[in-house]
């Protein structure tokens, strides 16, 4: 179990929020201690919400984190770009607001699902996934819990080779923030 203060979550919308969520409870995280900031619905595009949001975040965790045990878990589609090139965009609003990119002792963890996070709930379901193509929504956003759980035991383990290259540098990320 993981003694944290608190985890914020800052992320698109409530399917990245509740994949997230249960990820990090299977990980052993409370579920008391997880705080989460989805952009809110119709107020305009949600990855422009959590890269503008990224570092109010950033810097809260950097005035809290010498005496509190926090983490920063941020998630944002890929989309039709480059993971990469999400993450260079991470990395320059930092920049723009005249703060220090991402160091590597910080417990901040970027996860960017190619194109989208139902990208990984399918490949979790047992479907081939192509990371270019756009796959369905769920019913419910819950429908993936049980995939997740079992992703979350599994994330520790060699992926096979068809995995989506975005999900398994998300378990790299997860050790930064675990």
């Amino acid at each position: 179990m993981y003694n944290y203060t608190w985890i914020m979550l800052l992320c698109e919308d409530r399917q990245q929020e509740v994949f997230m969520r249960n990820f990090l409870v299977a990980r052993g995280v409370p579920k008391n201690r997880i705080r989460a900031n989805p952009a809110p619905k119709g107020m305009g595009s949600a990855e422009q919400f959590v890269r503008n949001k990224y570092p109010q975040e950033v810097n809260t965790y950097r005035s809290k984190c010498n005496h509190l045990k926090i983490a920063l878990a941020v998630m944002l589609d890929a989309d039709i770009k480059k993971v990469v090139d999400r993450l260079n965009e991470l990395d320059g609003s930092l920049v723009a607001a005249l703060m220090d990119k991402r160091r590597s002792n910080e417990r901040i963890g970027l996860f960017v699902p190619k194109r989208n996070i139902e990208t990984w709930i399918h490949y979790l379901m047992g479907v081939e996934v192509d990371e270019e193509r756009a796959y369905s929504k769920l019913k419910k956003e819950s429908d993936c819990k049980s995939l997740v759980t079992q992703f979350a035991k599994d994330c520790s383990q060699p992926f096979k080779q068809e995995a989506p290259s975005s999900l398994q540098t998300a378990c790299t990320e997860l050790r930064r923030i675990l």
